[in-house]
């Protein structure tokens, strides 16, 4: 399997390592460029893949491409990949539409529209895709592969991807939120600021880790641990209190319709 990066920046590079940990394909088969060749190379060096200097040199020795630049720079990337007819074209340029890709792709690529979060960098993103016409099942395994390979992934149609980006994608700003008030509250209460934090994020980790492994709803999980007229009661009223509930469903609400309005703007 022949993979070409358009664009070796930090996403590219963790979904690229991602590749190579999972024995997607070996380094001499993936072939990497950007607009500032330092970075195309710089890239090359690290993980062993073959660095080229056109989006038109990677595009001609990959069958798959994966498209990692700014959404802004979408039409003239892909103008400058040359006829990608029979190339299987992966984007994570965010709020560009299936339509959009196709319309400003040379030939008649097979595409795949992919919204990721920074997570991937850390080997444990979400990921979630949505498939153009034409796409092959084959297509879709290797979307499942790639990105399954820096996290979870999943399939879905493309009016659900803005929901996708206001949960998952702006989602760890939200978390890193809830992370730092915890560690604050663990202040307040005495503990020391570096021990405070590392609690906070660890509780969060292993929470979020009990729901993905045990396949319990979340309000199961949290029963278990909450006893009556105990601790956790009492810090549950306050959080009821509070709207936590409340405030992180507007949350993924608002991101969702910005979302929306951004891809409308483009």
């Amino acid at each position: 399997m022949q993979i070409g990066f358009i664009g070796s920046g930090r996403m590219a590079s963790a979904l690229l390592e991602g590749i190579l940990r999972a024995g997607i394909t070996s380094a001499k088969n993936i072939f990497v460029t950007d607009k500032l060749p330092a970075a195309s190379k710089e890239l090359a060096a690290k993980t062993g893949a073959q660095a080229r200097a056109s989006n038109a040199e990677v595009a001609a020795a990959a069958g798959t491409l994966i498209l990692c630049v700014k959404p802004g720079d979408v039409p003239e990337a892909l103008k400058e990949c040359g006829n990608l007819t029979g190339k299987l074209l992966i984007s994570i340029a965010a709020g560009v539409t299936l339509g959009r890709l196709k319309d400003s792709a040379p030939g008649k690529p097979r595409v795949i529209r992919v919204m990721p979060n920074t997570p991937v960098l850390v080997g444990h993103g979400a990921a979630a895709y949505a498939s153009g016409p034409g796409a092959t099942d084959e297509d879709l395994a290797a979307a499942d592969r790639i990105f399954g390979a820096t996290g979870i992934v999943v399939h879905v149609k493309e009016e659900l991807l803005d929901a996708v980006t206001g949960l998952s994608g702006s989602g760890p700003a939200f978390v890193y939120t809830v992370i730092e008030a915890l560690a604050d509250g663990g202040v307040l209460m005495g503990l020391p600021r570096e021990i405070a934090l590392r609690l906070a994020s660890q509780t969060v980790m292993g929470a979020a880790a009990m729901v993905l492994q045990t396949g319990m709803h979340p309000a199961q999980l949290r029963d278990h641990v909450t006893s009556p007229g105990g601790t956790t009661i009492a810090g549950l009223e306050a959080l009821e209190e509070a709207g936590l509930r409340s405030a992180m469903i507007g949350a993924v609400r608002a991101a969702t319709e910005r979302s929306k309005e951004l891809g409308a703007a483009r």
